[in-house]
């Protein structure tokens, strides 16, 4: 296990974030998310991440959080890289989940920047030092999304953290400030892993030289961003570029309302989800939602069905595939 935890630059390309599905009566649903990750891994999916923004971690337990680890992990079994995500408001929390995800081979672990407190660039520097000591063995990777978290990571800090702690490898950048990609890049080094979480920013990046994207959208749509990652890696940009807007339509539809509502929905509606079910404080997807998501699925009916995404019932050996 974890042959990629010693070779952090190999942690490139499409990694899916992967949703949490929930039973219809809300309990977590291991058999349906190993099934996900399993057609992650045929889809050709460069790697999978269990646990960040659009699992809704906040609405579960840190049982139920490592044990949707442990789904991913036993499906991955280290033919691609696990990169969980268990950052939390609490530290202790965090370096809970951090622990279960060392245990259970994790190739690297995604450690979003504490939401609700809003600390300081020192605060910061301290809660990610504080993790990565703890595990030196461990590549951690930061999460800066502030659109949930209401604090930036700045790219300063970000270099701090590098000069500070060797196992801080990279970041993953959910942020429309594209400035702040390039600064990350240039004073941390183009060898440092940045990954986008925007997932139209996700092929301007790698032209700075990113590591790749870590995205919601490759819960509909994994084999179009392994190739168009692939097809730009081989140097062939338009057919990359045709890709990235192919995938506009489906892009919008993750975000009509709360991802990862829409994204559930219309995994339920296309056979890959028992249950489309979201925990409170989200809701299902509402009847105007609906309708605004079914008219993007028709703008992208192309690549759901090179997805190979179809309106079969659900099955089993559907959840199993």
């Amino acid at each position: 296990m974890t042959s990629f935890r010693s070779r952090p630059e190999g942690l490139r390309g499409s990694l899916a974030a992967a949703v949490t599905p929930f039973t219809a009566d809300g309990e977590l649903d291991t058999t349906a998310l190993a099934g996900l990750a399993r057609w992650q891994l045929a889809a050709g999916s460069h790697g999978i991440s269990v646990g960040g923004s659009t699992a809704e971690p906040g609405s579960q337990t840190l049982a139920e959080r490592a044990a949707a680890m442990r789904a991913v992990a036993e499906v991955t079994a280290d033919t691609v890289p696990f990169l969980p995500a268990v950052g939390s408001t609490k530290l202790d929390e965090t370096l809970e989940l951090t622990a279960a995800a060392w245990d259970l081979g994790a190739d690297a672990v995604l450690v979003i920047t504490p939401y609700y407190a809003r600390p300081t660039q020192q605060g910061l520097v301290e809660w990610y030092t504080t993790i990565a000591r703890q595990f030196p063995a461990l590549p951690v990777v930061i999460y800066n999304v502030p659109s949930r978290t209401a604090v930036d990571i700045s790219p300063e800090t970000v270099l701090r953290l590098r000069l500070t702690c060797d196992n801080i490898v990279g970041i993953k950048e959910t942020t429309r400030d594209f400035e702040h990609f390039s600064r990350v890049l240039h004073l941390c080094g183009r060898d440092f892993l940045v990954w986008s979480g925007i997932e139209l920013l996700a092929l301007p990046l790698l032209a700075l030289g990113g590591a790749g994207f870590i995205s919601a959208l490759a819960n509909l749509a994994p084999r179009s961003l392994a190739q168009m990652y692939n097809l730009w890696q081989a140097g062939q940009h338009e057919a990359a570029r045709d890709i990235h807007y192919q995938l506009h339509p489906l892009a919008d539809l993750l975000f009509v309302e709360t991802n990862p509502a829409p994204a559930k929905w219309v995994l339920h509606r296309l056979g890959r989800l028992p249950s489309p079910r979201v925990r409170p404080p989200l809701v299902p997807l509402s009847e105007t939602g609906q309708a605004a998501v079914s008219d993007l699925m028709a703008q992208a009916a192309a690549v759901l069905d090179a997805e190979g995404l179809t309106r079969a019932p659900v099955t089993k050996e559907a959840t199993a595939r």
